[in-house]
């Protein structure tokens, strides 16, 4: 059977590589959204509203996020793709732990492969910092755009952030989408 994402995602829907399995999972919340999309969303993980639904940003950060797209890059989450670094909902909404991750990596790298997006857009610290590699905070490595493979990276803030801080978080997501668009339409990143 050739490899789709409908096919990596009934496989994942049954993983049991972590311990995330055992410590009240709902479902796994695998992704969702258009499979040949350009431009791709990378969050953390999926949170309770997610688990409960199986869709990735479906709370009150996915209204923002679901806003921004519409605002910013004129789309609705059906011409992109949305996913996380970990499928399941680490208990009580903590970081994922490096095991957890590397259980999980797979499953990203399988997404990133069969979807091939022109575009990334990590959300918030963890995504940022797990797809570039660094410790470096989310405010020092939003605001510019980084060689992915054959893709380009583009770190934001996470949209709880903005629904937390207000005006200047907000305008920096903005600004960060704007980038996204702007590298989506040919320009420079």
């Amino acid at each position: 059977m050739p490899r789709t994402l409908e096919v990596v995602a009934a496989e994942a829907s049954t993983c049991t590589r972590c311990n995330l399995a055992e410590q009240g999972r709902t479902q796994v919340v695998f992704g969702s959204g258009d499979p040949a999309a350009d431009l791709l969303f990378i969050g953390e993980g999926p949170g309770a509203e997610e688990d409960r639904r199986g869709l990735p940003f479906v709370g009150r950060s996915g209204k923002l996020l679901d806003r921004l797209l519409a605002e910013e890059l004129g789309m609705d989450r059906s011409q992109c793709y949305i996913a996380n670094v970990v499928k399941c909902r680490p208990p009580g909404n903590r970081d994922p732990r490096p095991d957890e991750i590397a259980a999980c990596r797979p499953w990203l790298a399988e997404q990133l492969e069969l979807i091939r997006p022109r575009v990334l857009i990590s959300l918030g610290r963890f995504a940022a910092q797990w797809l570039l590699e660094t410790n470096e905070g989310i405010t020092k490595l939003r605001g510019r755009s980084y060689p992915y493979g054959d893709a380009v990276l583009i770190p934001t803030l996470h949209p709880a952030a903005a629904l937390r801080g207000g005006g200047a978080p907000l305008a920096q997501m903005r600004a960060d989408f704007v980038r996204a668009k702007q590298v989506l339409a040919g320009g420079e990143g």
